[in-house]
């Protein structure tokens, strides 16, 4: 099985890069594997694959096992923090830890580091909550369907795109929206208002990362930041490679996912766990007791996310940059939604703008940066 999957991977990735050599971009063509997926049961199936993967392995055997799978899926056996013997289930050894330093965390006070190890499937600037993001050539997603309801992210938003010439009606009717926001997250604080209201000029940008089943498969913090409330997102269990994104409409948006929104010192932060096909398990360390892909007689999809808030209340949960924060097996996506520096004007070349340091198709790894700007 394993032979198969590599050979399957190898031949997969290889179209790939002869296609981004060629400047060639897929588009998004929907197919009848696409259409079957909808039928399967694969919220029941990642349920019987996640006790599959929790079953114990003999000890002579881990060695055999681990070796094997890291030959399929390219996994550097050399980083394991503990000895191969010491994994008992597949999931130990997915969700396993590094040695000290294998994942040096970047230095720069002024850089936002990835927070997982995986590729780059897409990035860029986003014009406001409401904009879309291109899951492929072809088809795109909105980030409000992405995170759900954001009164955070609205009213931030909403400050940025203040006109300077705004009359005083406009400015007390803005405030008042935004007093009503604060109200229904409960995020109320002083200390947080006052952080906001610090804040220059802010552009939203966004950052698509894939991890395959042989990459390390925890989530860091990106930066230093404040985790003020979690949404969970009870949805499919669609695989998540770059076949799928091409054929699947609306794959992040239908699929199971966490969302984790706050506040860093540049405004708002969001860091959105996808689950796909056989990961329905995806754990907060932030949060131990949140338990996702439960079992239920109904899933309906347009149902609201379950959303947890962090104490104390505007201040949640504070992590550091590089901090661990989740893990889930084998592979899956990251998005990351944020804000960060911006010039007012597309014209005005602003050496204080924040500015990607990464190109699609790039292999990142936990601590390296995706960008920077200047103070």
């Amino acid at each position: 099985m394993l032979g198969v999957l590599h050979a399957r991977r190898l031949y997969d990735d290889k179209k790939v890069e002869e296609a981004r050599e060629k400047g060639i971009e897929f588009e998004f063509r929907p197919d009848v594997k696409a259409t079957f997926l909808r039928i399967l049961p694969l919220r029941s199936i990642s349920r019987a694959w996640g006790f599959l993967m929790s079953v114990d392995i003999p000890v002579w055997l881990r060695p055999h096992v681990y070796r094997a799978w890291a030959r399929a899926f390219h996994s550097n056996l050399e980083e394991a923090a503990l000895p191969l013997e010491e994994y008992a289930s597949l999931r130990d050894f997915f969700v396993r830890t590094l040695k000290e330093g294998c994942r040096p965390i970047n230095p720069n006070p002024y850089s936002l580091v990835s927070p997982v190890d995986g590729t780059i499937l897409r990035f860029g600037k986003l014009n406001g909550a409401g904009a879309m993001i291109d899951q492929v050539k072809g088809f795109s997603y909105s980030v409000s369907s992405l995170l759900g309801a954001s009164p955070l992210l609205s009213m931030l938003a909403e400050k940025n795109s203040e006109d300077d010439s705004s009359t005083i009606e406009q400015e007390s009717t803005q405030r008042e929206q935004s007093k009503k926001s604060w109200w229904r997250v409960s995020l109320a604080s002083p200390k947080v208002r006052e952080t906001i209201s610090e804040c220059p000029m802010k552009g939203l940008y966004y950052c698509v990362i894939y991890l395959k089943p042989g990459d390390y498969h925890r989530i860091h913090s990106p930066v230093d930041w404040n985790v003020l409330v979690r949404r969970h997102f009870s949805g499919r269990l669609f695989p998540v490679n770059e076949r799928a994104t091409r054929t699947i409409r609306n794959l992040y948006v239908e699929n199971e996912r966490v969302v984790l929104e706050g506040l860093w010192q540049q405004g708002f932060m969001a860091i959105v766990a996808v689950g796909a096909t056989n990961i329905g398990s995806i754990e907060l360390f932030i949060e131990p007791e949140l338990r996702t892909n439960r079992s239920r007689k109904k899933l309906i999809l347009s149902e609201p996310p379950e959303e947890h808030l962090y104490e104390p209340k505007g201040v949640g949960v504070m992590l550091k940059k590089g901090d661990e924060v989740a893990a889930f097996n084998m592979g899956s996506t990251v998005v990351l939604v944020f804000q960060a520096p911006t010039s007012k004007s597309p014209k005005n070349n602003d050496a204080s703008e924040f500015e990607f340091s990464i190109r699609r198709g790039d292999k990142i790894r936990v601590g390296e940066a995706l960008g920077v700007w200047h103070a």
